[in-house]
């Protein structure tokens, strides 16, 4: 039997590479670079703010899937197409978890993203 486990969910937009959405390996989730895509249209929307809002959500939907809570995150890289748009990111990540003591790591960089992306997102999680 595998050690591990693939993560990917048909309702979860992804891409096409050969490759899964995350992976759990014992009580470790590493994820591979998520993105803003609406799972209803499928589409990267062009409004930013609705990009940080989907890569959050789907951040989240990926490690319940493997087993895990928001709460199990330890590590966020963020990668945005303009540092400018950190406010908004900030907003979403203190929805996301509230407690400023308990908060996981976070590395927010520039990134040349492809498509209209504005922001792509991965992480680790210990559950």
């Amino acid at each position: 039997m595998a050690r591990r486990k693939t993560i990917d969910l048909p309702e979860l937009p992804f891409h096409s590479q050969p490759f899964p959405a995350a992976v759990r390996i014992g009580n470790m989730i590493y994820s591979s670079a998520l993105s803003g895509m609406d799972r209803r249209t499928q589409k990267i929307p062009d409004d930013p703010e609705a990009q940080i809002g989907n890569v959050f959500a789907n951040m989240k939907t990926i490690v319940e899937a493997a087993g895990g809570t928001v709460g199990d995150i330890a590590k966020v890289d963020v990668f945005l197409k303009d540092r400018d748009m950190r406010p908004m990111v900030n907003r979403e990540w203190t929805a996301m978890f509230p407690d400023e003591h308990d908060r996981p790591v976070r590395h927010t960089t520039p990134g040349d993203l492809p498509l209209n992306m504005i922001v792509q997102v991965e992480f680790v999680a210990v559950v």
